[in-house]
């Protein structure tokens, strides 16, 4: 990987021994007006770390602690010592709400990574929007987070200019999923459930306009509560159908017993879902997850050339939780905060400039990239333009890549 992306983490790094210098508060000038050497730049992580979707959040977190321990071993912005402030939303759009007043009353705060959610997105795009305060999410895939809710009609109209996304869309997730599974796996009916989430319900609209424009029919639909664990009754339904495959728009916590009890009903058909249930979890929860599928962003990071050191620095770093499927995305999310930072330094003669997050959120429609996952830049609506998904397959009880590509929309 080229320099604008990872450098080797150091034994420093590996030992945990990495140490963040003393620093002050800006002046109005710019720069450091504490006794500190260099000025402290915190950069936000909203995310679950508590509760079901934990395990994706942790994930999040150690990532994108990762990318500014990187920086910082790196000395990438001269002057700068980049840190971060976790925050745990629970999944609840209202925490996350709550969550985004605290990082904009935070002066130091010049951008957030997160959330996991695209609802609890919904509930913090406005207030940053309105403080001004840069958000990259490495997980988000609604579709009109970007492009406002014309999206669907053709009219996609950005409204909020300061977020932006290293996931790319539930238009395209859906469609690819359509795609795979109705050309590569040759299942032509398949039962549609959602759980009723601004993530579940779009993503799962979008894999049944695209699966029936290929031909595939939609055999029956339900929507459950993403806190029920007994399925029972939707799964006599789909028994009834034919249906060769379930298609679940949400996440692992209930993608899981719901799979499981599918298959004990004596129905050997794959549930297929999104990332949201790309989890090292789901296996764990369903003791009869084996054929089951689902599709995410980008490449698998182990197969990328571009993800060999960051592989290398999250396992130096000792974090105890694994980096999950949205590590690479979140690392990149930190990053273009982290470079959107050096050249609003660069740009002021060295110094944090007293605007830094205009400055910042300026900066952010230049940067272009070598990341973990990729290339690196964003397109006139804050979307990732790098639109490559994989397909996963459950194969000795691990979710492994089955085919990578970039589907055609629509």
């Amino acid at each position: 990987m080229r320099q604008r992306s990872l450098i080797a983490i150091t034994a420093a790094l590996a030992a945990g021994s990495l140490t963040l210098t003393a620093c002050g508060s800006r002046d109005d000038k710019g720069g450091d007006s504490g006794s500190g050497d260099k000025t402290t730049v915190v950069i936000g992580v909203d995310a679950p770390l508590t509760g079901d979707l934990s395990a994706l959040g942790l994930g999040i977190k150690n990532s994108a602690d990762l990318a500014a321990k990187t920086a910082n071993e790196q000395e990438y912005v001269e002057g700068i010592e980049f840190k971060i402030e976790p925050l745990d939303d629970q999944a609840q759009p209202s925490v996350g709400q709550q969550n985004a007043q605290k990082f904009i009353s935070n002066k130091d705060v010049l951008g957030v990574v997160g959330p996991l959610n695209s609802s609890v997105s919904q509930q913090m795009q406005k207030p940053f929007n309105d403080a001004g305060l840069t958000q990259v999410s490495p997980a988000n895939t609604g579709t009109e987070l970007t492009q406002g809710d014309g999206w669907k009609t053709g009219n996609s109209v950005r409204p909020f200019k300061t977020y932006f996304r290293t996931a790319t869309t539930d238009e395209i997730q859906g469609a690819f999923a359509a795609d795979y599974l109705y050309n590569q796996a040759k299942k032509t009916k398949v039962y549609l459930i959602d759980d009723q989430k601004t993530y579940g319900a779009g993503l799962a609209a979008s894999f049944k306009e695209n699966f029936t424009k290929l031909g595939g029919k939609i055999v029956g639909s339900d929507h459950v509560n993403p806190d029920d664990r007994d399925f029972n009754s939707v799964v006599a339904k789909i028994k009834k159908t034919g249906a060769e495959a379930l298609y679940y728009g949400g996440e692992y916590p209930a993608a899981a017993p719901l799979s499981q009890q599918l298959k004990d009903s004596g129905q050997n058909i794959p549930l297929m879902g999104g990332d949201g249930i790309v989890s090292t979890d789901y296996p764990e929860l369903n003791k009869k997850a084996a054929g089951d599928l689902g599709t995410s962003v980008g490449e698998p990071v182990e197969k990328l050339e571009s993800a060999k050191k960051f592989l290398a620095g999250y396992k130096a770093a000792g974090y105890s939780d694994p980096y999950q499927v949205y590590g690479g995305l979140t690392y990149d999310a930190t990053w273009a905060i982290i470079e959107a930072v050096k050249l609003a330094v660069e740009g002021n003669d060295g110094k944090l400039p007293s605007d830094a997050r205009k400055v910042v959120l300026d900066n952010m429609s230049k940067i272009k990239f070598d990341g973990v996952t990729g290339a690196i830049s964003f397109d006139e609506f804050g979307d990732t333009t790098n639109h490559t998904m994989t397909a996963y397959k459950i194969e000795n009880n691990t979710w492994a890549p089955a085919f990578s590509g970039q589907p055609k929309v629509g």
